[in-house]
């Protein structure tokens, strides 16, 4: 008898827990379906912009309907979103409080039909302070779930810059992050952190970045032979594997990019992303950017997959 009692106690244990990660996941991680669109709001800047860049043409060759929802400002934190939302808020008709795209405010675009997915992020330069995220996640986790009541709110984990970058994240006010490894630590100690907190799930850019800025035989290395003061156009070093801009030349003159990502960046990012909304394996996808190598596309599809 007490074998049955442990039995019923321990499957009822394990149901529980499945409701509550079904319950976390929202109602649409139950009913995706190559037929209902997966509609994403997407509330963030640049990097939002990188990671998702491809997930359409990913989604497309695997006959997923998606439609994506921006509420994207350069550089943008949690701070100024939320601002903005209650200027909003406070005066719709104020334009200091429709600054995304098609002069829009954010409670114009929360209401913009049903969300099945929202996700959130802090700006990469705060994005290693945790003191940065407060209160402003959660109050945009509140403002989207009074809007959005069935939406998941998932954090989007941003990315370290490039291992040759000229500056890092901040610690804390003007104190920042003495290298790559250590801006890729402390940010995702506060995205862990702040997901903690609020109960939710985490789409795990940061992570596969670093898994291949570090990798063995795929891992991005700084070019020893090249002297940027010295450089002429067109010349610019080997920057094999990056998934950073990193050196391009502008119009007038060699620019540096440590911040942002290439193609393959957002190839990475992209393919991360669609495992997590799709629940599908990344190593499977064939689509990849003219602009990645062959070899690297694979390798990328793979560790995104881990």
């Amino acid at each position: 008898m007490t074998f049955l009692r442990n039995i019923k106690k321990n499957t009822f244990l394990l149901l529980a827990i499945v409701a509550v990660q079904l319950s976390a996941a929202g109602a649409w991680a139950q009913t995706v379906s190559k037929e209902v669109p997966l509609r994403v709001l997407l509330i963030g800047n640049s990097f939002s912009q990188n990671a998702a860049k491809f997930l359409p043409e990913i989604t497309k060759e695997k006959g997923y309907k998606l439609e994506l929802g921006r509420a994207e400002i350069g550089g943008c934190s949690l701070e100024k979103h939320w601002t903005l939302s209650e200027l909003a808020r406070k005066d719709p008709a104020d334009p200091k409080g429709r600054q995304y795209k098609g002069n829009k405010s954010l409670y114009d675009l929360l209401s913009d039909g049903k969300w099945d997915v929202v996700t959130i992020q802090q700006n990469s330069m705060n994005s290693s302070d945790v003191n940065t995220y407060r209160p402003y996640a959660k109050e945009l986790y509140g403002l989207i779930k009074k809007m959005q009541p069935d939406a998941e709110v998932v954090l989007h984990q941003t990315w370290a810059y490039r291992s040759d970058s000229k500056d890092f994240g901040q610690t804390a006010p003007k104190v920042y992050t003495k290298n790559s490894k250590e801006m890729y630590e402390k940010s995702r100690a506060a995205y862990q952190e702040i997901a903690k907190e609020l109960k939710i799930r985490i789409i795990p850019v940061g992570d596969a970045f670093w898994r291949v800025s570090t990798d063995r035989n795929w891992g991005f290395k700084a070019d020893p032979a090249f002297d940027e003061d010295k450089a002429v156009r067109p010349a610019l070093p080997n920057q094999r594997n990056s998934l950073h801009v990193g050196y391009y030349w502008g119009k007038d003159k060699l620019g540096f990019d440590s911040h942002h990502a290439n193609k393959a960046g957002e190839y990475l990012g992209s393919l991360v992303w669609y495992k997590f909304l799709f629940k599908e394996r990344a190593s499977k996808v064939e689509f990849a950017p003219a602009e990645v190598p062959a070899d690297f596309a694979a390798a990328l599809r793979k560790l995104a997959d881990k």
